[in-house]
């Protein structure tokens, strides 16, 4: 009887086939998923429904390492979607169920720059977390820094996802960035990387 009323529940607010079974196979109105990047609560009548997003990524950079690192030519990558408003943004992406933070973004920034694992390097020490509402629902963007190795690597965009892409230094990447948040992480990670000499 009860998985009957989720069920109709789930579909009187439009859920998608998916989340529908996913929230009758629960057999509960309130699941969060530890790994997932979604917390889903139902809200009908005495229930609650919200969809939380979780979203990793890297903030890459490159800077001339001859004759030595020089931090005050720290450029960042910014790729342009090629949907929405055409915003600019670091690459990053919705965590898959079954994967942690860090291979979220290193999946997602192979996807959608071209960049893998063995071509960048971790800064450690610095990490990011964004929260903020977008298509009128809670999202957290977690950010780490990371150098690419080669000075001149090649960027490979997914043209489905992004359209162009940029190398800008510290002003011109918080000029196209737009959103307060994100220039603030970027004057964040700019501030870390000239106060940490590698």
């Amino acid at each position: 009887m009860r998985r009957r009323r989720e069920e109709t529940v789930a579909k009187s607010i439009g859920l998608s086939a998916s989340l529908r079974s996913l929230l009758i196979g629960r057999g509960s109105a309130s699941f969060p998923f530890s790994s997932s990047p979604r917390r889903l609560v139902l809200k009908v009548g005495g229930w609650r429904w919200i969809m939380s997003l979780r979203a990793c990524g890297f903030i890459i950079f490159r800077r001339p390492r001859i004759p030595k690192v020089d931090n005050s030519a720290i450029e960042f990558l910014l790729l342009q979607t090629s949907y929405g408003t055409h915003h600019w943004t670091p690459p990053k992406g919705h965590v898959d169920p079954g994967e942690n933070d860090l291979q979220t973004a290193f999946r997602e920034t192979q996807e959608e720059s071209g960049l893998d694992s063995s071509q960048l390097n971790i800064i450690e020490g610095f990490k990011s977390e964004l929260n903020y509402v977008a298509n009128s629902k809670p999202k957290t963007v977690i950010y780490w820094l990371a150098e690419v190795k080669d000075y001149n690597v090649e960027i490979k965009l997914n043209p489905g996802e992004h359209q162009a892409y940029r190398w800008l230094n510290l002003e011109e990447a918080c000029n196209l960035a737009q959103f307060k948040d994100m220039v603030k992480t970027l004057r964040e990670g700019h501030q870390f990387l000239c106060s940490n000499t590698s």
